[in-house]
């Protein structure tokens, strides 16, 4: 069984390798199968294809330079609460608007069931409005 101090560094790598750098091999080692996102946009698949296609075919094409700053992490049972900060270039199509050039930054809180050193299920919420309006 994992400790908190694993679990909480589960999610660290997570946001480190495959959020900032990309790495899909990464997000297949630390994904189960049976995956479940909670908060996944409506009409988009709820498991770890959504999950996966989020961050290819959303996020880091409208952010390829992004940078994950964690603020604070809380482990408690199977569960890791993260508040963090996601930056970068908006060079890219994101929530329905075209590149601006500006520099965003995105504030998340997530959470994430850890089982098996695997992520289980996830919610997460974002401040999607104030990514809008820095890219008016």
């Amino acid at each position: 069984m994992n400790t908190l101090s694993d679990n909480k560094h589960i999610v660290a790598r997570f946001n480190r390798e495959v959020i900032e750098q990309g790495n899909m091999q990464t997000f297949n080692e630390l994904v189960a199968a049976d995956f479940v996102n909670h908060t996944a946009p409506p009409g988009t698949p709820n498991g770890r294809d959504g999950f996966a296609a989020f961050f290819t075919n959303v996020l880091r094409p409208a952010l390829p330079d992004l940078t994950v700053e964690l603020h604070d992490q809380i482990a408690e049972g199977d569960k890791v609460v993260t508040r963090k900060t996601i930056s970068g270039t908006h060079q890219g199509m994101f929530l329905g608007v075209p590149a601006t050039g500006r520099r965003i930054r995105i504030n998340v809180t997530d959470i994430v069931r850890i089982k098996n050193g695997q992520y289980a299920e996830h919610w997460g919420n974002a401040d999607l409005h104030g990514a809008l309006a820095q890219m008016k």
